[in-house]
């Protein structure tokens, strides 16, 4: 526990997920959608106030060669309170205890361009590759 929060790891709800997702952004996906993500993330941990979600972040990967990190929220009343270091701190410690020993393991995140600060803290730089996303509805043909 710090500043009074609490780690939970992979407990956070679908529902606690959502109204994380619309503290900070609008049009959050589908409950159903999430419910999937986070049943098939391979960790994720929240931060709580007592009772109350406060920030959150989970992890996709294969286990071996890379891991993901996603959606890492943070309402913004307790942003720079040391939550966001929490989830990192936690993230990059299941990494390192589940990776192959000694072997390195790649970390990788998208972040926004007022965050990267943020995540250089924690040893993370840009490169050269562009992100690229395609979007596709689900439940139609091709």
């Amino acid at each position: 526990m710090t500043n009074g929060l609490t780690i939970r790891e992979n407990t956070f709800t679908a529902a606690e997920f959502i109204a994380l997702w619309e503290s900070v952004w609008s049009g959050a996906p589908a409950f159903e959608q999430v419910e999937k993500a986070l049943a098939n993330s391979v960790y994720r941990v929240g931060i709580y106030d007592g009772e109350k979600i406060v920030g959150m972040a989970r992890m996709i990967g294969d286990l071996g060669l890379c891991y993901y990190i996603k959606d890492v929220i943070v309402r913004p009343e307790y942003q720079g309170c040391g939550a966001g270091r929490m989830l990192l701190d936690r993230l990059l410690t299941f990494i390192r205890k589940n990776g192959v020993p000694g072997t390195d393991i790649a970390a990788e995140l998208c972040a926004m361009p007022d965050k990267m600060p943020f995540y250089a803290k924690f040893g993370f730089a840009a490169n050269e590759a562009q992100r690229m996303r395609l979007m596709l509805r689900a439940g139609e043909e091709a």
